[in-house]
């Protein structure tokens, strides 16, 4: 059977409802139908609003008698006021649930907005540690149908949201079980308009999921082997959908990729997302385009821990000589393919700062699942290098 011949649509109950294929965004009405969501609030960020298939969606929904407001007061890094905002929109509305509409900041931000809407304490008590989230009331979390429309962050099949708080430049996890989403529509037509920088660093956010699970110290060989066949598809496919943006089945394989770096990171991710979530706090950068800049650099620190585990990824991709070095030298040329700088000056990051990013980075729940220890100093250096582009073992 040719690729030409494969019908890319399928429904999957894997972590949660999923269903798969082109078009399949016409199915939202009748989704909400079957999980009794009458009066749903649709977020999303504010560039996406505008957006056709925005348009076409809440005309969709409106002429099949569901009764849809949209909410799209979200900035591209969602902070705490965009969800106590929503969570006023959806109380003061009498919403029933929410679809979550977009990339990364949508899908956060929807899903959070569903969580604190029926909740009666602050934000910030809900964030992933020790036994937070047991503070949650079940009975006020509403209910979630995702729909993606970056292949990125893969947060339609996570249980929690990331969100900044402007006030301290802090990245926190919201995080509850019921956070998932209900459902999941991932129709590759809603990726087709996507810009190719936001298309290539996308790509590689979900490339840096699966990496730094695979990466992650622990036994879970079913994340293993997600994050494996994630990063097969992004190294086949990846460089299809940023060439050419109209190819659907390039698209396909990035949102499922995209959920299932997602789907393996339940294991843990590591020191490029604590370098990166800072940045975005401190700077508003692009998580993707974060994550791209700090991966070389966190590689060649966690060098010693992560050998083994290369040489296994680097004949799973099918590289010449597989070890260190070769995955090494693949990420690099698969990162110059969408002319990603190796400075961390594109993010904005200033060097005055580096002893509060350090500090920041040390903090973050990422840290703890880094194949090795790295101390604040450590960190500090790794900003260091990154803002000077000094790629050299560390």
């Amino acid at each position: 059977m040719t690729s030409e011949q494969v019908n890319f649509s399928a429904n999957w109950n894997y972590p949660t409802a999923v269903r798969v294929g082109a078009g399949r965004v016409r199915e939202l009405a009748a989704l909400c139908a079957q999980f009794g969501i009458a009066k749903p609030l649709v977020v999303t960020d504010r560039g996406t609003a505008s957006l056709p298939f925005t348009v076409a969606i809440m005309r969709q929904l409106g002429d099949a008698g569901v009764q849809a407001a949209l909410f799209d007061a979200v900035d591209s890094n969602p902070t705490v006021t965009n969800v106590e905002e929503g969570a006023v929109a959806f109380r003061s509305g009498g919403h029933d649930g929410v679809v979550a509409l977009g990339g990364g900041s949508g899908l956060d931000a929807g899903k959070a907005i569903a969580l604190y809407a029926g909740q009666d304490r602050p934000l910030r008590d809900f964030e992933d540690a020790g036994d937070n989230w047991m503070r949650v009331n079940e009975a006020g979390v509403a209910p979630v149908i995702a729909v993606p429309t970056t292949a990125g962050t893969g947060s339609e099949v996570g249980r929690a949201s990331v969100i900044t708080f402007p006030d301290t430049h802090e990245k926190k996890i919201i995080f509850h079980p019921t956070m998932l989403p209900v459902a999941v529509l991932s129709d590759p037509e809603l990726t087709v308009g996507l810009p190719a920088g936001l298309t290539a660093a996308t790509g590689l956010d979900a490339f840096t999921h699966c990496f730094e699970a695979y990466c992650a110290p622990g036994y879970h060989p079913m994340a293993d082997g997600i994050a494996l066949e994630g990063m097969r598809l992004i190294k086949a496919w990846l460089p299809v959908a940023y060439s050419e943006p109209g190819h659907i089945e390039a698209r396909t394989h990035m949102l499922v990729a995209a959920s299932m770096g997602a789907t393996a990171f339940q294991k843990g991710l590591g020191a490029v997302h604590a370098l990166s979530h800072p940045v975005g706090a401190f700077y508003g950068a692009h998580h993707g385009l974060a994550n791209a800049v700090f991966l070389p650099y966190v590689m060649l620190r966690n060098r010693p821990a992560i050998a083994e585990k290369m040489a296994r990824l680097g004949a799973f991709l099918g590289l010449e000589n597989p070890g260190f070095d070769s995955v090494y030298e693949w990420v690099m040329d698969f990162r110059a393919l969408f002319d990603i700088p190796n400075s961390a000056e594109v993010l904005g990051v200033r060097e005055e700062d580096i002893p509060a990013l350090a500090a920041a980075a040390e903090a973050d729940p990422s840290m703890g699942g880094n194949p090795c220890p790295i101390s604040r100093e450590g960190l500090a250096d790794l900003f260091q290098r990154a803002l000077a582009g000094k790629l050299s073992p560390a």
